[in-house]
């Protein structure tokens, strides 16, 4: 970003405005902090950007309604210390502008997004700014490590993550974790009178499922669910691939929307030093790798593979199946409970997403960018570089991605991952009478006892939509087409 005036020959009499976007809170925040630490006066806003919320085809969107609890907070937030949250609806490109004329306003603060629409918009609204001689000024807040920060020593990006971690953990200190104490400074809020906050509808949008659900929002939630994972880190690296335990932090969604701090939760992962809190902090700078490979891979935003071979992969694409995989109705409990996860509550389990996307991708033989385009629809935790890094993992196409010839066995997942069936018949009903042997394959259950436990395969339960062992053997055939030498076929996972 070209930056319209130095920050540091900021007046101290100055104006500035805070633009919050995918960081809701008001503590260790960069932005926030620099605004404070710089200006006299500090107004913030927040935008309901129709840019990005008319694209959203379904009106009853868990994230908006997140967003909107947890803005409802922060606005609340600001005015306990004698400010506000301005909160407006419509094109963020044009109200921020606007707004920073008509508050007078000398710089705009806001924290960088790195997906190329959001770069795009934050270049326009830079350039717009500039003409006003007001100066644009961005910082790193949703990331450990950002843009050339980590390289490797001829450097030039890591495309594979150990040696990325590797170098990550090497850099890794207490400057790069530092709080931002926005407290300090807290005075220097703009005093506004109190507004009212423009309700969901008023947006086109409805409450979803999130209350019944029970999950925290805001950075009180954020916090909540924080203070209880502390209480479990050390047991994260064995619980973690297990969906029926209490193994996760269920923290995404709140570092998505930045209501929760990166720093403050890497600092605690690495101060605990311990094998399940080590385990944590591997997947913290798996977050920052993906961003990193969106941020040096641009391309990747507008669906291309990252590993050229792969780029046409002839998936024949059954539309029929891809059907049965959207609604957990293959016949294979395990997806199909994990399908009825997202479909009921916008999260789903770390392992259940690999095993999921493999089966869509390697089973079913459907483009990896269907179940891509799925996830983003339906996660509230979507975040588009780990969504796409976790597919084109899944599908052999991306960076450092599972090899080509390792397919995911539905069945050996279910049996290793809920032996007892314990999350399968959470979601998945039907089997609730099956034995925890008969669960992971009841097309296997003799049709008399099939009739004695009420769940007649095709019936009451679909029958696979698919064998495992054919499939498998189409997708290593159609994988060997497209790549310029054959490798040795390992075993399934």
């Amino acid at each position: 970003m070209t930056y319209t005036k130095s920050l540091d020959n900021q007046s101290s009499n100055s104006k500035s405005l805070v633009w919050f976007r995918r960081d809701l809170r008001d503590f260790d925040h960069a932005a926030l902090y620099h605004a404070l630490k710089s200006s006299q006066q500090v107004f913030c806003a927040f935008i309901f950007d129709t840019e990005i919320l008319d694209l959203l085809p379904n009106k009853a969107d868990r994230r908006v309604e997140f967003i909107w609890e947890s803005i409802k907070e922060l606005k609340a937030a600001f005015q306990k210390n004698g400010g506000d949250l301005i909160v407006k609806y419509g094109v963020a490109r044009e109200i921020i502008p606007n707004l920073a004329a008509e508050l007078q306003i000398n710089a705009v603060f806001s924290n960088r997004d790195y997906e190329p629409n959001a770069v795009n918009r934050d270049k326009y609204v830079a350039a717009t700014l500039a003409k006003s001689d007001i100066a644009f000024h961005q910082f790193k807040d949703q990331v450990i490590f950002e843009k050339d920060e980590v390289l490797s020593l001829s450097n030039k990006p890591y495309s594979v993550f150990s040696p990325y971690r590797n170098a990550s953990l090497k850099k890794l200190n207490d400057f790069y974790l530092k709080p931002y104490p926005v407290d300090a400074y807290i005075q220097h809020l703009a005093k506004l009178p109190v507004s009212e906050l423009i309700s969901l509808e008023a947006m086109g949008f409805k409450r979803t499922n999130l209350s019944e659900m029970r999950l925290p929002m805001g950075m009180s939630g954020g916090a909540t669910l924080f203070e209880d994972f502390e209480n479990r880190m050390h047991q994260y690296k064995d619980a973690r691939n297990f969906p029926a335990v209490k193994g996760v932090s269920y923290l995404s969604v709140h570092l998505r929307f930045g209501t929760v701090s990166i720093r403050h939760l890497a600092r605690r992962a690495k101060n605990m030093a311990n094998a399940g809190a080590d385990s944590w902090l591997n997947e913290l700078i798996w977050r920052d790798f993906y961003f990193q490979i969106l941020y040096h891979n641009p391309q990747v935003a507008s669906g291309k593979s990252f590993k050229p071979d792969f780029e046409n992969l002839p998936f024949p694409n059954d539309e029929r199946l891809f059907k049965a995989w959207c609604e957990g109705k293959t016949g294979y409990p395990l997806v199909d409970a994990a399908m009825r996860q997202i479909n009921t509550t916008g999260f789903m389990h770390n392992r259940l997403r690999m095993v999921a996307a493999s089966f869509l991708v390697k089973d079913l033989l459907i483009d990896w960018r269907w179940g891509e385009r799925y996830f983003a629809e339906h996660l509230i935790d979507f975040d588009f570089s780990a969504n796409n890094g976790g597919w084109q993992w899944a599908a052999s196409t991306g960076c450092d991605a599972q090899p080509w010839f390792r397919i995911f066995n539905p069945i050996t997942q279910s049996e290793k991952f809920d032996a007892t069936g314990k999350f399968i018949r959470k979601y998945v009903t039907e089997l609730s009478q099956c034995s925890d042997k008969e669960i992971h394959a009841p097309w296997l259950i003799p049709p008399i006892r099939q009739k004695s436990i009420h769940v007649v395969i095709g019936k009451d339960y679909p029958a696979p939509v698919v064998d495992h062992a054919t499939q498998r053997a189409l997708a290593l055939s159609l994988y060997k087409s497209c790549i310029p030498s054959k490798e040795e076929i390992d075993s399934e996972a």
